[in-house]
């Protein structure tokens, strides 16, 4: 006699799953659909909506789990099963709630960001891909708890069974471990470095050496065009003209500088930094008025939108060099080598100073430090302030910079009190005033407040992921997230633990996606009011918006913000 075992199978499937897993994890997955920096796509919110899933799940499941080992009273027979259905109807009625509001909730960032609203987010598809990942992640806790369970019970025939059991706990995470670290995550780099590497190699068939004797990669040069890698060719081939910049400012305009040292140029750092400083020598930097240390992100892109917009503001009197230091897109090399990076920036400035320094005051260029994402991070590391009080540089510009970055997080946590996270000022703004698209922080600096011998200034979009993310966010609320807000940041913005660390995880992905002057892609005209402040540039009103205009063009390179080879979270 056969008998149909379908019924008894649903229940045990049924029973299997956690009502308190449920609950937290419906919960997670309606948090997950509301609002942070950046817009999201139906296929990242599907990916981000099935992670908090997964994690509130979990945590409901451990909840339980604590419950029953303390031995406090449990729900059983009828009435377990009615609750247990309740608290599923009513799950369901939170996720479809949470998914009808999400396209509002989208659009308050859309509309802050001037993007056309949405009408939907595809709840359909979203909820397939979260339920995908969702599955896919229990599928891998399960796989854990088995291994733990393996070992444990293995064990438990030679030793007691508490002691088996930390054991287990113990192996288990060591394998996944070994084998996410040792196999998956070195597998990874190892073929993201090679493709990254080779892609750096491509030379572009429309890119010729120049044929100007001044110009890094030329025949006359000391740095070769085919080893400058794609970033350097792409940084020396492009720019404004003396007759570009003539053209704006109906003046008679110089021909930018700009020198760059690629990655196989040489094979030491030092060699490589020393290349820099003669190659800048043998083409004049020295002889301009402003002259500019620029630290590139991980692949060696520097951003157009800023070089170009400083090259306008001095009528083309401008040298700015560059120094290689990875293929990597940044996010990715910092979890290679972070410290590397920021020696490269060390031997450049080191190179660069050394010799500054040796040139009569009246007669050198005013010396500036630029870096843009990880790149501003590792230019402020480039020196230490203390051992160049004795004859200072001009100023730095520094925009997005990282959570990561040291001496911009000690300016943000020592703010004077009142002023936002997002806008801060710092004392009485002498030597460092931070920047958005709106211009200073919104009280300007007292009376006394005259720049000091070196100006510093942070440009950075409260909006900007890059800038903004902190771990600590899993268990409580940044400063940036309290009142006032940022003019670029939703209203509807809240937080949530856990699940507010995993959204800005994501949006810190996605920070290059954002349209031009939020998010991570800093805008041309923001450049120049920062540049002004920094390089004391004296221009009229008129002048300046009609600069901020054409660099705003749709065809100007400084306008595109980072392209796909620059791309990843942090270029």
């Amino acid at each position: 006699m056969v008998t149909d075992r379908s019924p008894a199978i649903k229940r045990r499937r049924w029973q299997s799953f956690s009502i308190g897993g449920v609950l937290i994890g419906t919960l997670f997955f309606a948090a997950s659909l509301t609002p942070t920096l950046l817009p999201r796509t139906f296929l990242t919110q599907g990916a981000l909506s099935g992670c908090s899933l997964a994690a509130g799940y979990g945590i409901g499941v451990f909840g339980v789990w604590l419950w029953a080992y303390m031995e406090l009273a449990q729900l059983t027979g009828r009435f377990a099963r009615v609750v247990k259905l309740a608290v599923a109807i009513a799950c369901a009625f939170v996720a479809i709630i949470s998914l009808w509001q999400a396209a509002q909730w989208q659009n308050s960032i859309r509309e802050l960001m001037k993007l056309e609203p949405v009408d939907t987010v595809h709840p359909v598809e979203v909820s397939l891909i979260a339920l995908t990942v969702f599955a896919v992640l229990i599928a891998l806790a399960r796989l854990f708890r088995l291994t733990l369970r393996f070992v444990a019970t293995s064990l438990n025939r030679f030793l007691p069974k508490r002691v088996s059991n930390v054991i287990g706990v113990i192996a288990a995470v060591a394998l996944f471990w070994s084998v996410i670290n040792g196999v998956l995550f070195r597998t990874f780099l190892h073929v993201a470095e090679a493709s990254f590497r080779e892609y750096d190699a491509l030379i572009e068939p429309e890119t010729g050496p120049p044929t100007d004797r001044l110009k890094t990669g030329s025949s006359a040069s000391l740095l070769a065009w085919d080893k400058l890698g794609r970033q350097g060719r792409a940084f020396i081939s492009s720019g404004p003209t003396s007759a570009d910049i003539s053209t704006l400012s109906g003046r008679r305009a110089r021909e930018p500088i700009r020198a760059y040292v690629g990655l196989r140029s040489a094979d030491t750092t030092e060699r490589r930094a020393k290349l820099a400083l003669e190659e800048l020598k043998r083409v004049g930097g020295f002889e301009r008025s402003v002259l500019i240390v620029i630290t590139p992100t991980g692949t060696g892109w520097v951003d157009p939108a800023a070089i170009d917009s400083v090259e306008y503001l001095h009528n083309g009197d401008v040298a700015s060099v560059a120094l290689q230091y990875s293929y990597l897109a940044s996010w990715l090399y910092l979890l290679v080598d972070p410290g590397y990076s920021a020696d490269v920036a060390r031997a450049l400035f080191k190179e660069v100073y050394g010799y500054w320094i040796t040139l009569p005051k009246e007669r050198r260029p005013r010396l500036y430090l630029h870096g843009i994402s990880l790149g501003a991070a590792n230019s402020e590391q480039s020196t230490d302030l203390i051992e160049v009080m004795g004859d200072p540089f001009n100023g730095a510009l520094w925009s997005g910079p990282p959570y990561s970055s040291r001496l911009w997080r000690w300016l943000t946590d020592h703010r004077n009190p009142g002023s936002p996270a997002w806008l801060p000022r710092f004392r009485d703004g002498s030597f460092v005033r931070f920047m958005n698209q709106h211009g200073e922080a919104a009280e300007p600096p007292g009376p006394n407040a005259a720049w000091g011998p070196m100006r510093i200034v942070y440009l950075q979009y409260a909006s900007d992921p890059a800038t903004f993310f902190d771990y600590r966010s899993l268990y409580r609320e940044p400063d940036w997230m309290r009142p006032p807000r940022g003019p670029d940041v939703s209203p509807q913005l809240r937080w949530y633990p856990i699940v507010t660390l995993f959204q800005l995880m994501l949006d810190m992905f996605m920070a290059t996606e954002a349209p031009i002057g939020f998010g991570h892609v800093y805008a041309p005209a923001h450049y120049i009011d920062a540049w002004i402040e920094v390089t004391v540039r004296d221009w009229t009103a008129e002048g300046i918006a009609r600069l901020k205009q054409h660099l705003s063009k749709p065809h100007s390179a400084a306008a595109t913000g980072p392209t796909p080879s620059a791309a990843g979270t942090l270029e």
